[in-house]
């Protein structure tokens, strides 16, 4: 082979070519070197625990995945038993609903607590409405809960929720109606276009970034071709996860201290929210 078209090897394991990456420094790393992290892949060096964080190894995710990702499946469950209830019993889960969503006219009233619990329930009968953000919850919340932890995560979910119902709210203020959990679903896109421009010098970087960008783009075209979509939450939960995790990636602290900081820099995003819509 060709020095110019040969692949770089493993620098732990030389006899081993590859076309891996490690995300952090950008050394080529094997299969058997590689660790799963939020975005992309780590070497051993970069992996390595930092305070009293600790490695999760790609075998480990399958038979342990609620107990490293509390939330997010915790989140999912719900969401979907409401949507089967839904479908199963209507009549009985109508009130629910209308306890639930987001009804900016009661939410004029003072009704801020549905910014946050529309995001439980999605259009009744519509497998596609709840399938859909559930897939996105499960696929990109796990990783980034295990990365950054359960506390901090949940509090940029929240966030990014109370964001999205609030931009929903500040664009119609006196009408409308909302419900599912896109808000939400569109920060952790925010959150995750955030972590891969960081790493987008590596090849699984750029990867995970042409990915995402594609999947954005189709995402926010939806509202153009389907009517009745709240592009105002998917764009405020968006901007709001990609501010948080640029915040999140300045921070110097490790270990107990950083996730206190995650949180509390989610939770102040989420109480923006609520101030704009209480002083609107």
């Amino acid at each position: 082979m060709d020095a110019e078209t040969a692949l770089p090897t493993c620098y732990r394991h030389p006899d081993r070519e590859t076309r891996i990456a490690c995300s952090s420094c950008e050394r080529p790393i094997c299969v058997e070197c590689m660790n799963s992290a939020s975005v992309g892949q780590k070497c051993p060096e970069c992996a390595a625990p930092v305070g009293r964080s600790k490695v999760i190894h790609a075998r480990d995710l399958q038979r342990n995945g609620w107990r490293l990702a509390p939330f997010s499946y915790t989140v999912v469950g719900i969401c979907v038993v409401l949507a089967v209830l839904a479908f199963v019993v209507p009549g009985i889960m109508e009130p629910v609903y209308l306890a639930l969503w987001q009804d900016n006219a009661a939410v004029g009233q003072g009704d801020v607590w549905r910014l946050l619990t529309a995001t439980l329930v999605h259009s009744p009968g519509s497998i596609w409405h709840v399938g859909f953000n559930m897939y996105a919850l499960t696929i990109f919340g796990p990783p980034l809960e295990r990365d950054v932890g359960t506390v901090p995560f949940a509090a940029l979910y929240v966030a990014c929720a109370l964001a999205g119902g609030a931009a929903f709210f500040v664009a119609s203020p006196t009408a409308g109606v909302a419900v599912g959990a896109s808000g939400a679903i569109f920060g952790l896109f925010g959150a995750w276009l955030a972590a891969s421009l960081r790493t987008r010098h590596t090849l699984q970087g750029s990867a995970n970034l042409r990915q995402l960008m594609v999947l954005l783009a189709i995402n926010l075209a939806l509202p153009l071709l389907i009517p009745r979509i709240a592009w105002e939450a998917h764009l405020g939960g968006l901007v709001a996860g990609f501010l948080i995790l640029i915040v999140w990636s300045r921070l110097s602290a490790d270990g107990q201290a950083l996730a206190v900081r995650r949180a509390m820099i989610a939770v102040a995003v989420g109480a923006i929210s609520v101030l704009a819509v209480l002083l609107r």
